[in-house]
């Protein structure tokens, strides 16, 4: 099938490789030329595990073709998916602005039959306004599908080729049809696809990433108290995750959650509730308790330097939001870094892959490290705020010799309580006693 992509973020780029690999042509259009050409020339825009080879290998295939005319596209396709972005905004509602002008494009472009599909996550009622401005444009019959992804950055690959479960929200037979087709690889191997309402499908994407940044806030909410009371919140995590009706994913406590989907979905979630006078209170505590939970261990490093921040350097290993990806969207380690500035604390950070992003934001207002051993050069303490492999069992011994201060403050619990001790480190963590 011939295939259309709007939009070549990390949604947008992951699915239009995924359904090249799947043996159909598609047609990846941005109004980006420099990342046009990029692509053209096998430059993936985005870091993510695995993508690189999938993506070269369908463009040598001549199944995967970039291009910024949208009417040369769309003329080749039967099938466009709309992946745009819906930035949120100041009252948290999903701007629509992107979808909508692409729509109108669409309809004024037009001139055979094409089934329209939003990938974008979008607000309940979405699919029904871009109905209706495709309509205002043409007389040419068209439909209006809603297909939520599902992807996990730095595990989208496997995400799209292996998904729990594929949601279309059609109440068109005609495009139930053309989108089963599309799918007919990932039934045949037992993967479910689930037909339902448009507003049912847009309900769902929101709903999962809401429950999950919940099941996370409750985590860390668990976590606060074990530090309280005497607790072990790692013993918690796997005596709740054995029971199948929790389950053992997104229970582990941190400093909160971040990037492009469940701070955005929230917010939007919560805003689309207070539009039709309903409150969704269990996503307002999550939210509030998130902002709190992120900066959660500047106090106590400021505690740990008898409330002093000033002049002392804090060596930051990890930038992103979360291991295996670039993405800085609401990361954490962005709020302590600037908590910590605002305090009067220098900072060198340590992320290869994420560095880039964030000299985009921060610039030299921060100093930037080539190796974590190079970071924690005469800190005087460590704070770590990525889960990178990397940091999974570090040289503690020259790491001692590199900080002023054998002090860790780990926002990722990344170490048995331990092996810090047994290394003579002061060592806080979440949810865990204090070790030093």
């Amino acid at each position: 099938m011939n295939i259309t992509i709007v939009g070549t973020g990390y949604v947008g780029l992951v699915t239009g490789t995924t359904l090249a690999e799947l043996g159909n042509s598609v047609y990846c259009v941005d109004i980006d030329e420099k990342k046009v050409e990029g692509m053209k020339q096998g430059i993936v825009p985005i870091y993510e595990p695995n993508l690189e080879e999938m993506f070269l290998r369908n463009i040598q295939a001549e199944r995967l073709f970039f291009t910024t005319q949208l009417k040369e596209a769309l003329d080749k396709s039967d099938v466009i998916y709309l992946a745009l972005p819906t930035p949120p905004g100041e009252d948290g509602s999903a701007d629509l602005s992107y979808v909508l002008k692409v729509a109108n494009d669409i309809g004024e472009m037009m001139t055979s039959y094409k089934v329209i599909v939003n990938k974008s996550t979008v607000p309940v009622g979405t699919a029904d306004k871009v109905r209706e401005v495709i309509a205002s444009k043409t007389n040419i019959e068209f439909d209006v599908v809603s297909n939520p992804e599902f992807l996990r950055e730095g595990f989208a690959v496997e995400d799209s080729m292996n998904p729990a479960r594929v949601v279309v929200g059609s109440s068109s037979e005609k495009a139930k049809d053309v989108m089963a087709q599309i799918y007919q690889p990932f039934t045949n191997t037992g993967i479910p696809i689930i037909f339902m309402d448009e507003k049912s499908s847009e309900l769902t994407k929101y709903a999962s990433n809401s429950f999950l940044a919940v099941k996370i806030t409750f985590m860390n909410e668990i976590a606060n108290y074990c530090e309280k009371i005497g607790a072990d919140v790692d013993k918690v995590r796997l005596g709740m995750g054995s029971d199948d009706r929790i389950g053992q994913r997104f229970l582990f406590p941190g400093i909160g959650y971040g990037g492009s989907c469940f701070p955005k979905d929230v917010k939007a979630l919560i805003k689309s509730g207070k539009d039709e006078d309903f409150s969704f209170q269990i996503l307002e505590a999550t939210e509030n308790v998130n902002v709190s939970q992120k900066v959660i261990l500047v106090s106590e490093i400021e505690k740990y330097f008898n409330g002093d921040l000033s002049g002392k350097t804090i060596a930051v290993w990890g930038l992103a939001f979360k291991a295996n990806t670039d993405d800085i969207r609401e990361a954490s380690s962005l709020d302590n870094i600037h908590l910590l500035l605002e305090k009067g604390a220098k900072v060198v950070a340590y992320d290869l892959i994420a560095e880039e992003n964030v000299r985009k934001v921060l610039g030299d207002k921060i100093s930037y490290a080539k190796t974590m051993y190079e970071a924690a050069e005469n800190a005087d303490a460590l704070f770590i705020a990525t889960e990178w492999p990397e940091f999974k069992n570090p040289n503690f011994k020259l790491l001692g010799e590199k900080l002023k201060n054998k002090a860790i403050f780990d926002g990722r619990n990344m170490f048995p309580l331990e092996i810090p001790e047994q290394n003579g480190f002061f060592y806080k963590s979440i949810g865990r006693k204090t070790i030093g």
